[in-house]
């Protein structure tokens, strides 16, 4: 091995890390070197089969061929163009390849650089489009408890995670939330989506009933909840949900910055479920997790409300710097090849029912509690330790990754989410080396 792949930093104190316990990481740092298709390398030679698609994104597995070189074209072609009054031949290429595979009424693309600036970029189209058509009044957002919708304050504010929202004021106001969906007591152990649950969609008809329709601009939900532990909607939920907006004339915003890209067994979740939104986010997948991009799809009546006005004229006042970055969009074309030419937008159905039997094989485990899954995402949810919320799963994590397997938890809840190339094999090695792990009763 070479001394660079056999190297740690020397000093790790500068660096203060996101979502991470700082002081017991740097005691004892891990550190990945390497990744190629299903595994990382670590400092020291290691491998460890990613259980969880990096952070939800890998979707194609590592350093994939297509990618890497589009990348490496682009970067010697042109490494920048501003996106502002200019743009280049990719960034309107890649649009039309997305919506070539996105819901029938998705019909144009607005660039970001993360799931989280795609929340804010959506948050701010649904308000505007409510101006521009005469609704001014329409300025309430509603979202969900439990929700995550990114860190920046418009994703925090109509997101639901306690932890990522009470450090920091009062946040946007004019938000409310729905209820969370997940009723262990009614739907434990589910394979797929829970019989129980559909009619807490109606609590949306209960805060319309509080403010009045007339104040409310868009509602928006994970179609799948990911991060906060993997709630799968219940049946009936998501129709409901599209009903109810329907009905008041409010817009429906789909987060699928986890489900997008195949995670379903399909391209987008919208058509796993046949609900369709009004506007729908997505990131990670987009480029494979290679290089930060993100992208909001919006109907022909959004953008069209928009196109109004002196010609000359900016229609949206809203963009990044980065919008439509040439070299991210050559990574996202590449990984849109690779989803092509290997069937990965539609793999996860075909290998779904292998994971779901492996997965809820784990069920006679030490303080496993639920198990739940869907497409080629599952959750293992654990018992806390009395006066140690969270411990459990942590050390489940740090013994996991000692024995060479990825996992993500959140609370006392392990989420799986691994790259869409994962075989039968690894499935089996995957729970193999799960079990082993939960069985040391942590």
């Amino acid at each position: 091995m070479s001394n660079r792949l056999n190297s740690t930093p020397n000093d790790l104190r500068a660096f203060w890390m996101p979502f991470t316990a700082n002081r017991q990481y740097k005691k004892e740092p891990r550190l990945f070197v390497g990744a190629k298709d299903m595994h990382y390398t670590t400092h020291d030679g290691r491998q460890v089969l990613d259980g969880t698609a990096g952070l939800w994104c890998v979707n194609a597995g590592h350093c994939r061929p297509l990618i890497t070189e589009a990348i490496r074209e682009q970067a010697g072609e042109l490494d920048y163009a501003p996106a502002f009054q200019l743009g280049h031949p990719k960034a309107f290429e890649l649009a039309n390849r997305l919506i070539d595979i996105a819901p029938d009424n998705m019909a144009h693309v607005l660039y970001t650089n993360s799931g989280s600036e795609s929340v804010e970029t959506a948050l701010k189209v649904a308000l505007a489009y409510q101006r521009v058509k005469g609704q001014g009044s329409r300025t309430r957002l509603i979202g969900r408890e439990r929700g995550y919708h990114g860190v920046n304050f418009g994703g925090i504010s109509v997101g639901g995670i306690v932890s990522n929202r009470k450090m920091f004021g009062t946040l946007l106001t004019g938000v409310d939330h729905m209820p969370h969906t997940h009723q262990p007591a009614k739907n434990a152990f589910t394979k797929g989506m829970p019989e129980h649950g559909g009619d807490l969609a109606d609590e949306l008809e209960r805060i319309v009933t509080l403010h009045d329709a007339s104040t409310i601009a868009a509602v928006i939900v994970e179609p799948v909840a990911g991060s906060t532990g993997v709630l799968i909607p219940p049946k009936g939920y998501l129709q409901r949900l599209r009903e109810l907006c329907t009905k008041h004339g409010i817009l429906l915003i789909f987060d699928e910055v986890i489900t997008g890209f195949g995670r379903l067994g399909t391209p987008f979740a919208s058509q796993y479920f046949d609900v369709k939104p009004d506007i729908m986010v997505t990131a990670k997948g987009l480029t494979n997790g290679v290089i930060p991009m993100g992208a909001v799809f919006v109907t022909a009546e959004i953008h069209d409300a928009f196109m109004a006005g002196p010609e000359h004229m900016i229609e949206f006042f809203h963009g990044y710097t980065y919008s439509g970055n040439p070299i991210a969009s050559a990574a996202a074309l590449g990984t849109l090849d690779t989803y092509r030419d290997e069937g990965l937008l539609t793999r996860a159905a075909e290998i779904a029912p292998y994971w779901e039997e492996k997965l809820h094989s784990l069920r006679d485990c030490p303080n496993v509690i639920d198990i739940r899954n869907l497409g080629l995402i599952g959750a293992i949810e654990l018992k806390p330790i009395d006066g140690e919320p969270t411990k459990r799963a942590f050390n489940a994590f740090l013994n996991a990754y000692a024995d060479g397997l990825l996992i993500r938890t959140t609370g006392d809840i392990i989420a799986l989410s691994p790259p869409l190339i994962i075989t039968r094999e690894q499935i089996d090695e995957l729970f193999d080396k799960l079990r082993k792990v939960l069985e040391k009763n942590i």
